[in-house]
């Protein structure tokens, strides 16, 4: 969709987005595509206990300490 046609219509490009629909915008003479209107989804917040040992010992990380959360399942 056309920046100019998106500024007409967004509401309407919001009410089809709320319905699950991905909206992609085209930029400049050429309506390259530089964007996409996506769904909000809810990210899942983890919190895992640590067990027998809550509250009996400190776990520390290093600040560039990375973990992802398919590496936790």
């Amino acid at each position: 969709m056309p920046v100019g046609e998106l500024k007409t219509h967004f509401s309407e490009v919001l009410e089809a987005v709320k319905q699950g629909n991905r909206i992609g915008i085209l930029f400049g003479r050429t309506k390259r595509p530089i964007a996409m209107i996506v769904p909000y989804v809810e990210e899942k917040v983890m919190n895992r206990k640590i067990g027998i040992l809550d509250g009996k010992m400190i776990v520390t990380f290093r600040d560039n300490f990375e973990i992802k959360p398919e590496e936790l399942d």
